[in-house]
């Protein structure tokens, strides 16, 4: 059996190092992070998504505030709510909870996200940065998976790396990430023909198509990395696209899920918004101390 990777033991490990910074800040006199949580209207998901969120950076010193507006308000509004938040200097970050309302343009409001604030890195602004290797924030999915891979001390570099599903959300950048550090990668996807061939081919295989238990150890190369992306309900439980008990046999290591890649997620966004705050500072050293 293969080694399970323990995504909560990497979050906490994250969350140690954002204390460390918020501390540090305390110390010097100096302010601390603030996130502005933009919410309209009334989604459940939403609602307990900031929830979570709240209390997640109280455990980490950080500043949460809430903005809830009314599904009844205009677009206008929303952008003046968030222009002011752009403007406001003790704000470091700006969570746009999704979905939006019917009726809202949702490419309209993401871009009234100033790109410096944007820790959730929505913005065409924000993509386009990040796909040109500029400076900027990484979408915190793509991150946590990276993340992991650096924890658990994978090497990606020289290594074939296969990303199963093309999303914007996930499967496009986490295979950008993996250029960046110098793996070859392929993209499959719905109209992939000799999946589980290529699938078989990799030394790290990360999985986001949302099937549930769609990949099997008949698609893992002995002794790869799996990273499981995929969350889905099945019969009443969170389940990934990998059949883990079948999978954890072959691979070396491999993601569970949940406590996998989604346990980092929210961690990272707080990660993002500390160094936003180095970058609007200027000159604070929190990513040299990553």
């Amino acid at each position: 059996m293969g080694e399970i990777i323990d995504g909560k033991k990497v979050a906490a490990s994250i969350k140690d190092h954002i204390r460390e910074f918020v501390n540090s800040r305390i110390k010097d006199g100096k302010s601390v992070p603030t996130v502005a949580s933009v919410l309209i209207g009334e989604d459940d998901g939403s609602i307990y998504y900031q929830n979570s969120q709240s209390k997640i950076a109280a455990d980490l010193g950080i500043n949460y505030k809430k903005i809830n507006l009314s599904s009844s308000c205009s677009e206008e509004e929303a952008i003046k709510v968030i222009s002011e938040l752009n403007a406001d200097n003790s704000v470091n970050g700006i969570i746009l909870l999704l979905p939006l309302p019917e009726g809202f343009d949702e490419k309209k409001i993401i871009s009234s996200i100033s790109p410096s604030k944007d820790i959730d890195c929505l913005t065409d602004v924000s993509i386009g940065k990040f796909y040109s290797g500029n400076d900027g924030f990484i979408p915190c999915t793509p991150r946590s998976v990276m993340k992991l891979l650096e924890y658990y001390n994978i090497e990606i570099s020289g290594k074939r790396a296969v990303v199963v599903g093309r999303s914007n959300v996930v499967g496009k950048p986490v295979a950008q990430l993996l250029l960046q550090k110098n793996a070859t990668v392929t993209i499959c996807h719905s109209r992939t023909s000799n999946l589980q061939e290529i699938c078989k081919e990799a030394d790290i295989l990360v999985v986001a198509m949302g099937k549930p238990h769609f990949i099997d150890k008949s698609y893992i190369k002995k002794d790869a990395t799996v990273i499981d992306v995929g969350t889905s309900s099945l019969n009443g439980k969170i389940t990934g696209d990998v059949l883990f008990n079948e999978v954890v046999d072959v691979a070396a290591m491999t993601t569970p899920v949940p406590g996998g890649v989604g346990a980092l997620t929210t961690t990272l966004l707080f990660l993002n918004v500390c160094e936003a705050m180095e970058e609007y500072d200027s000159k604070d050293s929190f990513s040299n101390r990553s």
